[in-house]
C-alpha cells in the first residue's frame, strides 16, 4: 500500500495549534493563581491555634476573627489542636490546600522547632506563606517582692553576696520564657544561678510571688494582672520601648542591660503555594483590622502589643530569629527532643 501522506496544508495546521499551545502555557500556568483566587472566601475559613484556649495567643486569634468574618464575608473559625509545642496544628496547616482557607497563628515555635525537635514533619521556612505579623507579647522579667534588687543589672551583686540564694523560673524546656531565662543568665553571666522549670504560667507566677523563685522570666499578658496586683514586682521590660499600660516599668537597656529583647510573637501564615492574591487580600484586612482603636485598646488592656508586617518582612524577621534563638538553644546546650 502506498505511503499516506499528509497534505500541507493539515501539517502547517497541526504545528500552528503545538506551537500556539506552548506559546499558550505559561500564560495558564501565570493565570492560575489569579483564577484560583476568584469568588474567595465562598466557605468558612480555619484559624488553627497550636494551644488551648484562653491563653494571649487564643485571646488574640478570638478578637480578630468576628472582624475578619465581617471584613471577609464568611466564618473565621477558631480550632485549638495544641500538642508537640505546636507541632500538631502547624503541620496540619502544613499539609493542607493551599486555597487560603486553612491559616496557621504561628509562633516564635514555629521557627525554632527545628532547632529543638529531632523530627519534624514540616519545613518551617519551605511549607508556609507568611502574611503578617499580628502582635508582640513583651516579656517581663519580675521578682518576689521582698527582693533588694531594683534592676537587672542588681542580679549579678545579688547573686555574689547570697550564693545559692537567685533561682531564675521560667516555663518548660525550649518554651519562649525559658529561652529568655536563657538568654538572661548568659548576658549577665549567671552561671551559677539555677534555671527552674514549670509546667504552667500560674505554677510560675505563684513561685514568684512566695518567693520559692526569686526571678520570673515570662510574656507579659498573664503576668500582667499579678504586677498590677502587687503580687510580683517587674523590674524590667524585655522590649525596645516601655508598655504603655505599665509606664514606669523601664525597660531592659533603661534598667542597665541593653541588648536584652525578648519578644514573644505571632502572626499568621498559610500554606506555601497559596496565591499570591489570597496573601494580599488577607494582609491588608489583618493591617486594617489592627489598626482599629477598640481593637487596639482590648489588646493593649491584654497585654499585647499590636504589630503588622508586609508578607516580606514577616519572612525576613521569621528567618532572623530562627537564627537568634538557634544561637541561644545552642550556647545553652538544650537538647533536641
Amino acid at each position: 500500500m502506498p505511503e499516506r501522506i499528509t497534505p500541507p496544508t493539515t501539517l502547517s495546521r497541526r504545528r500552528a495549534f503545538a506551537a500556539g499551545a506552548l506559546l499558550a502555557a505559561p500564560a495558564l500556568l501565570r493565570a492560575g493563581p489569579a483564577i484560583a483566587q476568584q469568588g474567595w472566601p465562598d466557605r468558612p475559613l480555619r484559624l488553627v491555634v497550636g494551644f488551648g484556649p484562653g491563653g494571649a495567643g487564643d485571646l488574640t486569634a478570638r478578637l480578630i476573627s468576628p472582624k475578619l468574618t465581617e471584613a471577609l464575608g464568611r466564618p473565621v473559625v477558631i480550632e485549638n489542636r495544641p500538642g508537640a509545642g505546636s507541632i500538631v496544628a502547624a503541620e496540619s496547616v502544613a499539609r493542607s490546600q493551599p486555597d487560603g482557607y486553612t491559616w496557621l497563628l504561628a509562633t516564635n515555635t514555629t521557627a525554632t522547632a527545628p532547632y529543638l525537635y529531632n523530627r519534624l514533619p514540616f519545613d518551617p521556612m519551605r511549607d508556609f506563606d507568611l502574611v503578617s505579623r499580628v502582635s508582640f507579647f513583651d516579656h517581663v522579667i519580675a521578682v518576689t517582692p521582698n527582693l533588694p534588687v531594683q534592676k537587672l543589672s542588681d542580679l549579678p551583686a545579688y547573686a555574689r553576696a547570697n550564693p545559692g540564694k537567685l533561682n531564675i523560673g521560667s516555663i518548660s524546656v525550649g518554651n519562649a520564657t525559658n529561652l529568655g531565662a536563657e538568654l538572661l543568665r548568659s548576658m549577665l553571666g549567671l552561671q551559677d544561678v539555677t534555671l527552674v522549670t514549670y509546667r504552667s504560667t500560674p505554677e510560675l507566677l505563684n513561685a514568684t510571688a512566695t518567693g520559692e523563685v526569686q526571678v520570673a522570666s515570662e510574656i507579659l499578658p498573664p503576668a500582667l494582672p499579678q504586677i498590677t496586683a502587687g503580687r510580683i514586682r517587674a523590674i524590667a521590660i524585655a522590649a525596645p520601648e516601655r508598655f504603655a499600660r505599665l509606664p514606669d516599668v523601664p525597660t531592659s537597656a533603661e534598667s542597665g542591660l541593653p541588648g536584652y529583647v525578648v519578644r514573644s510573637w505571632n502572626g499568621i501564615a498559610l500554606a506555601a503555594r497559596t496565591p499570591r492574591p489570597i496573601v494580599d487580600k488577607l494582609n491588608t484586612e489583618l493591617k486594617r483590622i489592627l489598626d482599629l482603636p477598640d481593637v487596639r485598646d482590648r489588646l493593649l488592656d491584654m497585654g499585647v502589643s499590636p504589630s503588622t508586617t508586609t508578607p516580606e518582612e514577616f519572612r525576613a524577621f521569621f528567618v532572623e530569629e530562627a537564627a537568634r534563638w538557634a544561637r541561644v538553644i545552642a550556647d545553652a546546650g538544650i537538647e533536641k527532643q
